[in-house]
């Protein structure tokens, strides 16, 4: 079994070549190196996070926006078909009857078309809203690639 003063022998000649100056500089830079690069991905990290909960908080606030304005459309609907079957059931003839519900059957198609342009581009624009944050962190992540490249 060798002896510590052995052991200490041996590392002493291994390292008597080396001028350890030299290398405590050499491993402190390497350290500080290391800390930086542990740095920079720990706020790179917290940047993504944050966009992530920026897009949540604009996604939310969009379906919310959403979901009140399918209620008026409900709501409305709802009252228009109300006032069209009282309007239907005051005819006083076949003729009449079919005029009404054909003027009701075009104003609630063109109603629901309008509708569902204005509910298309809503959602739309919510895509590009939500999609902006994340987006933002892409771009950051390529010119952090394109600089370490």
């Amino acid at each position: 079994m060798e002896t510590i003063q052995s052991i200490t022998e041996k590392t002493k000649a291994l390292f008597s070549g080396v001028n350890t100056a030299d290398f405590t500089e050499q491993a402190k830079g390497a350290m500080e190196k290391s800390a930086k690069m542990v740095e920079d991905m720990t706020a790179f990290g917290k940047g993504n996070i944050e966009a992530i909960v920026e897009s949540s908080k604009i996604a939310a606030k969009n379906v919310e926006a959403l979901g009140h304005e399918a209620a008026d459309y409900a709501k409305t609907s709802f009252a228009s078909a109300t006032e069209a079957a009282k309007t239907l059931a005051a005819a006083k003839s076949p003729t009449e009857f079919m005029k009404l519900q054909g003027d009701f059957a075009r104003t609630a198609f063109d109603t629901m078309i309008a509708e569902s342009s204005r509910s298309t581009e809503r959602m739309l624009k919510m895509f590009g809203e939500f999609a902006q944050p994340i987006s933002n962190r892409v771009a950051i992540a390529t010119d952090k690639m394109k600089i370490s490249a």
